[in-house]
């Protein structure tokens, strides 16, 4: 049995991996609290939201109030757009599988007669893409995957060159939850659109670090989660456009509309409202001060012998992320490093959290042409709402002493 993880470590625990997942914030607590008393008390805001009685009522109103401040928070142009599910992987899989297949659909009605439709994705997605993008090509759909350049990012160019007259759905995510590449998506995406695809976003990165305005991307789906914005766990969003063309393949009493049947997590969602609420507030304020702390740790961690950024970051860049610091470990393998951090008494990644127990270079740095040796002494430093100077000031101290055997 692993050893747990008590009380009385949390105080010196210093926490940098919070692209992984995120601390619960103090708004979101507070929205859950009423959810949480024991006993019918609660039944005023924790029956099922599609009963008819009173205590009914009172859930759907909450549930509808938190989709309105969500659906504002980023630039929807209706509540109705966002659409609440499990967590992001659900909101991709639901994309990918949903549009593509709906579009196909469409087109074939329209009287474009029998063709093989094609998908484009980016070699840089987090698994909830890419495998339902393999679901797809099982399914007889041609998938295409972008390779982005050595410094993280998809061009407009490579994108343009991929789209066909068949192709029907788009999916490159927003920023990257490794290397922090912030990608061009509002040219992406109208590349797409010029072309006649529809256009998804993974966003789950960005909400929160960069500003995001569904409206003025223009996308057609975007997915996100509560729990990378201080939120709870389990519950997320899919943002799909009015008349966006999507097959649910979450069926059963119709709920969402629909789009995605299951009894609502209210609590959830009204926590991930008060959570989107701070991080849409906070974010120009905040990505300032992560940006800062990010630059510094670049500089002071460039410094220790056989350590290297794993992308040339410029101090103050906004192509990548506030809060996401990448470097390669000559000689060591991340899994050697990252116990040997957690030991000394902080936490951090060797990249998407996702995969951590795969012994396999990352997709992503080796998409951007990184040598599977030097991959897979990858490191990924990524902070928040409560990390601070003297956390990274520790944090370089105890890497050098561990790159250096002590």
């Amino acid at each position: 049995m692993a050893p747990a993880f008590n009380k009385e470590q949390v105080g010196d625990y210093v926490y940098l991996d919070y692209a992984a997942t995120t601390p619960l914030c103090r708004e979101a607590a507070e929205a859950m609290a009423d959810y949480l008393v024991p006993g019918p008390a609660n039944l005023g805001v924790n029956a099922n939201a599609n009963s008819l009685h009173s205590p009914g009522r009172a859930a759907f109103s909450a549930m509808e109030q938190a989709r309105r401040q969500i659906s504002r928070a980023l630039g929807a142009r209706r509540a109705q757009e966002i659409v609440f599910t499990s967590g992001a992987t659900e909101a991709d899989d639901a994309a990918l599988l949903g549009i593509a297949q709906a579009a196909v659909t469409a087109r074939r009605r329209a009287g474009s007669g029998d063709f093989t439709p094609r998908v484009i994705v980016s070699q840089m997605e987090h698994e909830a893409v890419l495998q339902p993008a393999r679901r797809l090509e099982q399914l007889g759909y041609e998938v295409v995957r972008l390779a982005p350049n050595r410094s993280g990012f998809i061009s407009v160019e490579a994108l343009e060159r991929a789209l066909t007259p068949q192709t029907v759905l788009v999916s490159v995510q927003m920023a990257n939850s490794e290397v922090g590449s912030v990608q061009p998506v509002a040219q992406l995406c109208r590349a797409a659109h010029d072309a006649g695809a529809l256009f998804h976003t993974d966003a789950v990165q960005a909400l929160g670090k960069v500003p995001v305005n569904l409206q003025e991307l223009d996308v057609d789906a975007a997915s996100f989660s509560a729990h990378k914005i201080c939120g709870p766990k389990g519950v997320g969003a899919l943002y799909l456009r009015a008349r966006t063309p999507f097959d649910p393949f979450m069926l059963g009493g119709g709920q969402e509309a629909g789009l995605r049947s299951g009894t609502q997590n209210v609590m959830g969602m009204v926590a991930f409202a008060a959570a989107v609420q701070m991080a849409v507030g906070d974010q120009e304020a905040e990505s300032a001060r992560l940006c800062l702390m990010r630059d510094d740790l670049y500089q002071r961690l460039s410094q220790i012998h056989g350590v290297r950024p794993t992308v040339e970051v410029a101090p103050g860049s906004t192509d990548y992320l506030p809060n996401i610091v990448h470097v390669l470990v000559k000689g060591m393998e991340s899994e050697t490093l990252i116990l040997r951090l957690d030991a000394r008494g902080f936490g951090v990644s060797g990249g998407s959290a996702c995969s951590s127990s795969s012994l396999e270079p990352s997709h992503v740095l080796t998409s951007m042409g990184v040598s599977g040796d030097a991959a897979r002494g990858a490191l990924r430093v990524s902070m928040g709402k409560y990390t601070t100077e003297q956390d990274l000031g520790a944090f370089c101290d105890a890497l050098e002493r561990c790159v250096k055997g002590k």
